[in-house]
């Protein structure tokens, strides 16, 4: 088949094409509806008809139209019939018609003027459907030398053989204007029908904090399986180079104990994945910190903490942001210096809380787009970045110390 032809036949093979086709009819039901409130000449007008279809519901359209959920109604059935296919919130969103009820007076006002142009062009649409197969039947009566009289057409007075000819012009004619009407009525329906532009600031806001969430999830499962895993690797090396059945009891309960945590930082990620999200408290926080400490000391680090202050009272976000702050520190220090020696310090007062992780060099400092080696550091001052803090790291005076500050009086 020539792509010319295949490209004007290939809207009829479409199933939106009758879908949309149908949506239109179906406004054309509200017509024969009023009709049956008006006098009986309703039906026996003639051509008439289809002007007082046109014109008899129009006031009580516009009467709908202030119910903010016909704007709903209509959008759901848009989406349906208008852009079918699959309907998930993407595809929702990517149809540029939404279903929400009318919030403003200007969302009522478009509805009501998508309501009127539906109507109008859904009865015109009707009309044709009805007419053009009748001068169609006419064409081929008059072809056969019948004089014919259609509705609401010229009559045909003088049959003639070449009628025959322009029989098939109405058949062609008619899918012609259907997929034109649809695609009109489908453009009309996302502007009139489309989100407002505090619905659109609000799915804006949505997907930022969709991302957002989606981020924080990243860095949540690179801090804490990336610390299990180090702890891990560094546990059976030291357990294998050791060659001491007791030493290599205590590596084997540490690792147990380090993969249990790892296994629990997965699960809540995936449920927070599966829009199951986590209580905030059953993350962990610098309440669990001992447990963090004891990790790392397992892994051959010989380890000083200083802990003051009343660390059970920190605000949930900085406790918590603390934790993987102070984790990811450590990581980096078994991933990149070994069972080294370490130093812990975490002050909290009523102004601030303070961390810094001090051990000796050398800690390759990471370069830029080095991989893993730069991303926990740079974590760890997003983390700070975020709660209205700063962190610093690198090498000070022969030793590589980790450094942050985060403020309380604001989150209080």
């Amino acid at each position: 088949m020539p792509s010319s032809l295949s490209t004007v036949l290939r809207p009829l093979s479409r199933a939106v094409t009758y879908t949309r086709w149908l949506h239109l009819l179906i406004a054309s039901v509200a017509g024969v509806l009023t009709g049956f409130l008006h006098s009986g000449t309703f039906f026996r007008g003639g051509c008439l008809t289809w002007l007082w279809m046109g014109a008899l519901p129009a006031p009580l359209l516009v009467l709908a139209a202030l119910i903010p959920v016909v704007r709903r109604v209509e959008g759901l059935q848009a989406q349906l019939l208008l852009t079918p296919g699959p309907h998930g919130l993407e595809a929702r969103t990517a149809s540029g018609i939404a279903t929400t009820p009318s919030g403003s007076w200007s969302d009522r006002g478009r509805t009501a003027v998508w309501l009127l142009l539906r109507l109008e062009v859904g009865v015109a649409l009707s009309a044709l459907t009805v007419q053009l197969p009748m001068l169609a039947g006419a064409f081929v009566k008059a072809a056969a030398g019948r004089p014919t009289h259609p509705t609401c057409l010229p009559a045909i007075e003088a049959p003639h053989w070449w009628y025959g000819l322009l029989a098939p012009l109405p058949l062609v004619l008619l899918p012609a204007v259907a997929v034109g009407a649809g695609a009109l009525t489908t453009g009309a329906a996302r502007l009139l029908l489309g989100p407002s532009a505090a619905e659109r600031l609000a799915g804006l806001e949505a997907r930022t904090e969709r991302m957002l969430e989606h981020n924080r999830l990243a860095q949540e499962l690179h801090d804490a399986i990336g610390h299990a895993l180090t702890v891990t690797v560094v546990q059976a090396g030291a357990a294998r180079a050791a060659g001491s059945p007791e030493f290599t009891e205590r590596a084997l309960a540490a690792i147990e104990d380090t993969g249990r945590q790892a296994l629990a930082d997965l699960e809540r990620a995936l449920r927070l994945l599966r829009e199951d999200a986590p209580r905030p408290a059953d993350r962990p926080a610098l309440t669990d910190t001992e447990r963090l400490l004891e990790s790392a000391r397992a892994a051959g680090s010989d380890l000083r903490a200083e802990l003051s202050g009343p660390l059970e009272s920190l605000p949930g976000p900085v406790s918590r942001e603390g934790y993987r702050m102070l984790q990811e520190a450590l990581t980096n220090v078994l991933r990149h210096a070994g069972p080294v020696p370490v130093s812990v310090r975490i002050a909290a007062d009523a102004d601030a809380l303070e961390l810094e992780i001090r051990n000796p060099l050398p800690v390759p400092s990471p370069e830029p787009g080095s991989g893993d080696r730069g991303r926990g550091l740079r974590g760890i001052r997003e983390r700070a970045a975020l709660l209205g803090g700063e962190a610093r790291t690198g090498p000070d005076g022969g030793e590589w110390r980790v450094r942050a500050r985060l403020p309380l009086r604001q989150l209080r």
